[in-house]
């Protein structure tokens, strides 16, 4: 995910608040009165190419917001969502997030997911003041540095380190170790700032980059690309690309029959189920970052729960029927729900210290913030694709299809390798 909107640097979106919301910084919200709805705002990718996500996370949020209200509510007060589309357009989000805030007056701000709708909406709540949770960013608030900035991602401290760490830390315990390496990133900022994280990550492990190269994002035929890298004999690819260049890459490994000692890397897109149905067994072998996936190790309380709630709903709702990435956004709600009932009321300094201070039981595990809002400590996962047959998304809910090989915490099985045998197991 993109550091900054598509087509909105950072100073313009600081400007987006004279343009969009400064009105917002001068609206005072009315005191609630007793049984008044807890309006919690927030823009989402529900229409565009960001809808996939973005209707899973919807849903995951209102799993909570309904089990949230059966209880009582907040502070003895209904929760109501107001949301809007932003149309997967970034350009959107400022005047919906002024909306929200100065029209609806609505007492607790979440994001929309991803990094490119959540950056623009940053000066809009910086203005007001307000405690704001992201959905899925990365490095969103490296240079706002905003205090009340919270979001869900577990990432850590070292963003674009964490997105490579595990693949490197799986490769140490070949015997002999790896000693070449290539680099392969889609030319935006996402597939720069990862490879950027990777290189610091080779640097200290002492391998020899002998490929290093970005291919551009609207790259239709990767079988070039991976010939190249071919040419150069790494034992180790690592890849940070988006679906389109993910499905690419992976095509063209199988079509070529180049075959590292390990493949993979942030390859964004391999892990949506539409994507795992359409690659189906292409996938075995290779090692990619994930952030949950349904191993023994990640059966934190409540999420087998959640998870048959939301796949439940997902048929209805016309979106991904495994949702593995709804749970972060049923997370994130607890995580505010519960830092607004031990303040004991919507004050946005008190619960944006509160959450600084404390760390939280959610499905997703245990969660403590950083002072950036980023989680103190990265659990990326980092998981290699077994024994897939066929396009069954069902067996996807199975152990054993995608097995945690870092971090260590958490890990259910050790790396296959060379490529060649894990690819036949």
């Amino acid at each position: 995910m993109d550091k900054k909107a598509a087509g909105l640097t950072r100073r313009q979106l600081l400007g987006t608040a004279a343009t969009a919301g400064i009105a917002a910084a001068g609206s005072a919200q009315s005191p609630a009165r007793a049984g008044e709805p807890i309006r919690i705002g927030f823009a989402m990718s529900l229409t565009g190419p960001g809808a996939g996500a973005g209707k899973m996370m919807l849903v995951g949020r209102e799993i909570w917001k309904d089990e949230i209200n059966a209880k009582g509510g907040l502070l003895g007060r209904p929760v109501q969502f107001v949301y809007y589309d932003d149309q997967s357009n970034p350009g959107n989000v400022p005047g919906l997030y002024a909306k929200l805030i100065d029209l609806d007056r609505v007492d607790l701000l979440c994001s929309s997911f991803g990094t490119n709708q959540i950056a623009p909406a940053m000066p809009i709540v910086m203005a007001k003041n307000m405690v704001y949770m992201g959905l899925f960013g990365t490095g969103v608030n490296d240079t706002f540095r905003y205090d009340r900035y919270f979001q869900i991602l577990p990432n850590g401290p070292e963003g674009n380190r964490s997105l490579s760490l595990g693949f490197f830390e799986a490769a140490r315990t070949i015997n002999p170790v790896p000693r070449t390496v290539a680099l392969a990133g889609e030319d935006t900022e996402f597939g720069q700032n990862v490879l950027a994280g990777a290189r610091a990550n080779v640097a200290r492990l002492g391998l020899q980059v002998v490929y290093d190269r970005n291919f551009p994002a609207s790259t239709v035929d990767h079988t070039p690309v991976v010939r190249a890298i071919q040419s150069a004999r790494p034992d180790l690819v690592f890849v940070a690309s988006y679906p389109v260049g993910s499905v690419g890459m992976v095509r063209a490994i199988n079509e070529t029959g180049f075959t590292p000692q390990i493949f993979g890397g942030a390859m964004i897109g391999l892990s949506f189920t539409a994507i795992k149905a359409q690659l189906g067994p292409l996938l075995n072998g290779i090692v990619i970052n994930e952030n949950y996936v349904p191993e023994p190790s990640m059966k934190f309380p409540g999420i087998d729960v959640f998870l048959e709630q939301y796949q439940s709903r997902a048929k209805a709702a016309g979106t991904d029927p495994l949702g593995f990435w709804s749970p972060f956004a049923y997370a994130e709600l607890q995580i505010l729900g519960q830092a607004v009932t031990a303040v004991g009321a919507i004050d946005q300094a008190r619960i944006a210290d509160y959450m600084h201070r404390t760390p939280f039981r959610t499905i997703v595990g245990d969660v403590k913030f950083g002072p950036d809002g980023e989680w103190e400590k990265s659990r990326i996962l980092f998981v290699q694709y077994r024994d897939i047959r066929g396009d069954d998304v069902g067996q996807f809910r199975q152990p054993g299809k995608a097995v945690i090989l870092y971090p260590p915490a958490l890990k259910t099985g050790d790396l296959i390798h060379p490529f060649t045998r894990a690819r036949t197991q």
